[in-house]
């Protein structure tokens, strides 16, 4: 009769990591970004389609701001600088804010 070793079999409990809190960017309206740039802005830095991009710039645009994507902490302020930064290199004060959830 052959008799094989089995392989110890080790359990690893792990417990339940916490998750990052989310935060809100906003867009906020103003007078100068040309509409076509904050699309651009909001497809190239925030990923989102061009008909999504557009329905946010409308609405900032007629309500004064508007919600653009919820995100962990340090990539929402990553992208939002991100963003003041092309609006800043173009002169445009194009601003975006970041909440908690």
């Amino acid at each position: 009769m052959n008799s094989q070793a089995l392989p110890e079999i080790e359990i690893i409990e792990t417990t339940e990591t916490e998750l990052e809190p989310l935060y809100r960017v906003i867009i906020h309206n103003d007078d100068v970004t040309p509409m076509n740039f904050v699309v651009e802005v909001l497809k190239q830095i925030f990923f989102l389609g061009n008909d999504r991009a557009a329905e946010i710039m409308l609405a900032a645009h007629i309500k004064g701001s508007a919600y653009v994507q919820s995100l962990p902490r340090t990539e929402a302020e990553k992208r939002v600088q991100h963003a003041h930064q092309a609006a800043g290199m173009e002169g445009y004060p194009l601003h975006f804010s970041v909440e908690r959830e």
